[in-house]
């Protein structure tokens, strides 16, 4: 019997900020080409573990394996090159620079002339230049802002923000993409263009994980969900075993007996867009 390695693994992984832990020996394995959710209430762990997957912080103990390869130790840059990109729970961008400027700055990353070869061959540096420029088109028309490329970012929507940086992202040819609450602040329209873009990235073969408050685009999206609390995974499923678990309907919404509402009451409020418990506004941690 052959057996498949995850796309991404995470073994034990530990973060300690003094003596809070905020993620506490988390286990967690990502299939390629699937929509992995990681979901929790407020202060479960969520964007630490993304920042911990990223690199951005570093991990206190356990382990992190990329295509089986160790990358506990790897740098963000490392990261990136070898195919891990996020985005954040606010779009960080360069507000002075076009849609088009912001993406090719992700492309670059990827470029093959290098400082040495920008002193040897100006005719290269130019052909990557061009290569990165149409790359960077390509990305605006695949997210659907093709036509708004020269619009400098400080004049654009918040939903057309989120696309750019997840165009982004993209230029940076990832292998795991990890979106932080990317359809946060969207209106409904704004949520299904994400939602269809999202499902085209895995199509391409693009393995997904993402951090969000809204249920029902989590529910619809994800194949597989791990649900975290106080930084201790708590659960990991499919969509009905996740809504239907009594420990993630108590984590988010308290017991059921104090509540006063029937498991299935509960259920329909976990699987409701409108549920204040689930869909406010989650901290950093």
């Amino acid at each position: 019997m052959t057996t498949i390695t995850p796309l991404l693994q995470l073994r034990d992984v530990t973060r300690k900020f003094g003596g809070l832990i905020a993620v506490n020996r988390l286990d967690m394995e990502v299939a390629a080409g699937t929509i992995h959710g990681l979901i929790g209430p407020n202060g479960a762990g969520k964007s630490t573990a993304f920042d911990l997957i990223s690199g951005l912080t570093p991990v206190t103990g356990g382990t992190l394996h990329l295509d089986g390869r160790d990358i506990t130790r790897h740098r963000v840059e490392d990261r990136v090159r070898a195919g891990i990109c996020r985005t954040f729970q606010t779009p960080r961008l360069f507000e002075k620079m076009t849609a088009h400027e912001v993406v090719m700055t992700g492309r670059h990353l990827l470029g093959t002339t290098g400082i040495l070869g920008s002193m040897f061959s100006v005719m290269r540096k130019h052909r990557d230049e061009i290569a990165i420029a149409e790359s960077a088109l390509a990305l605006l028309d695949f997210v659907g802002l093709r036509h708004e490329a020269d619009d400098l970012v400080a004049n654009m929507s918040y939903g057309k923000r989120r696309l750019v940086e997840i165009a982004r992202a993209l230029a940076t040819a990832p292998r795991l993409l990890l979106l932080d609450e990317v359809a946060s602040g969207l209106n409904p329209v704004e949520t299904q263009v994400v939602a269809d873009i999202i499902r085209r990235l895995r199509d391409q073969g693009i393995t997904i994980v993402l951090v969000e408050h809204d249920m029902r685009f989590v529910m619809n999206l994800c194949s597989t969900i791990t649900v975290l609390n106080f930084g201790q995974k708590i659960a990991d499923g499919g969509p009905g075993e996740i809504a239907s678990n009594q420990q993630v309907i108590e984590a988010y919404l308290g017991h059921p007996r104090q509540a006063g509402e029937s498991r299935r009451a509960q259920r329909h409020r976990m699987e409701s867009p409108q549920n204040d418990a689930i869909n406010r506004k989650e901290s950093r941690i």
